[in-house]
């Protein structure tokens, strides 16, 4: 029994870890395509892509396994573009559901998992919610009780920590929305993570200091919510002199991609770089299926331009869309969002 929760536990991890120019996206047409770049038309792709129209789920060897962090992700970016309102409740009030809710955070008392608690506390404030009653828990209680006395906040698990940037920066922009707002001293312990270059690393405190895109994009957000605009533009510096001539940004194996493309694009706008994230919307612009692909694809990005695969469209589509807009995390809001599913206008 304790195997398979460990095993429970490292799968929702992955799926957790696993963003004077107008903000909406102008269309731009190409052979054989349509309004490339609209970011609407990638979030109705995302949108009809719900499991049941409330949620994603990650198979490992046959078996479903219910992916909030993923489900998360769609409710940013349907915010991002601003439709698909209808599905995004859905898909929080699947998320805030007990038993869903608490298998991705852990009960609060033996099991609470920073990333997760931020995370999760942060799309309730997106979607107008009240963080510190979510079905009778207080997100922003618990997210603080992780805080260490040094400023990281860190899981409390019997399987380990794997908090990581990602869990540093969600719950800075999550109590940075909150009246007593982000505890300077959390922002001071990620912004002293910085590599020698300028960049973030995901994991603090490894033998060498190596700057990743998509945690540097989500960290110069949360530094910049936090009131600490010098750390952030270092980061904002690093992303600039990494962005490839094609505008794009690679992960950490050295592939170009949507995921770390759209993370980095929507810091990029969210730190006034308009040149470059003008780049990284071309970049993605030219991952999105057009009116050339086959219908049910229509508007969804594909991960790295190698072949459509319907695993990984999903998340690449959901970070994509926090690109193509550019809205930050720190201004995100799904206040005005219309209804449905849109498409493509294909001919």
């Amino acid at each position: 029994m304790v195997v398979r929760r460990s095993r429970h536990r490292l799968l929702a991890l992955l799926c957790g870890v696993l963003a004077a120019l107008t903000l909406t996206t102008p269309a731009v047409a190409a052979p054989g395509r349509a309004a490339l770049t609209r970011p609407e038309a990638a979030a109705g792709w995302l949108a009809r892509q719900l499991v049941d129209g409330e949620r994603f789920e990650a198979v490992f060897d046959g078996v479903a396994y219910p992916d909030q962090g993923l489900t998360l992700d769609a409710v940013f970016a349907f915010a991002a573009g601003g439709v698909a309102d209808d599905h995004g409740a859905g898909a929080l009030a699947w998320v805030t559901r007990p038993d869903i809710r608490d298998g991705y955070l852990g009960d609060g008392v033996s099991e609470a998992y920073a990333g997760a608690t931020a995370k999760l506390a942060l799309a309730v404030q997106v979607r107008g919610g009240d963080p510190a009653d979510v079905g009778g828990v207080d997100l922003i209680a618990r997210l603080r009780s992780l805080q260490t006395p040094g400023g990281r906040f860190s899981d409390r698990s019997a399987y380990g920590d794997y908090s990581n940037a990602f869990s540093q920066s969600f719950a800075l922009l999550a109590l940075d929305r909150t009246a007593a707002g982000a505890p300077p001293a959390a922002a001071a312990w990620l912004a002293g993570t910085r590599c020698p270059d300028g960049g973030y690393p995901l994991l603090p405190a490894q033998p060498v200091c190596t700057s990743d895109v998509d945690a540097t994009a989500l960290v110069t957000q949360a530094l910049r919510a936090a009131d600490r605009p010098a750390d952030a533009a270092a980061g904002l510096r690093w992303l600039v002199s990494v962005q490839r001539a094609d505008g794009g940004f690679a992960n950490a194996a050295g592939t170009p991609n949507a995921n770390s493309t759209g993370l980095a694009a929507q810091a990029l706008r969210d730190g006034h770089r308009l040149p470059a994230w003008a780049r990284s919307r071309a970049f993605l612009a030219g991952l999105q299926v057009g009116c050339a692909g086959v219908p049910a694809d229509r508007g969804a990005v594909d991960f790295d331009g190698g072949g459509f695969d319907p695993a990984t469209a999903p998340r690449a589509t959901a970070q994509a869309v926090l690109g193509l807009t550019g809205i930050g995390y720190a201004r995100l809001s799904a206040a005005g969002a219309d209804l449905g599913a849109p498409g493509l206008a294909c001919p």
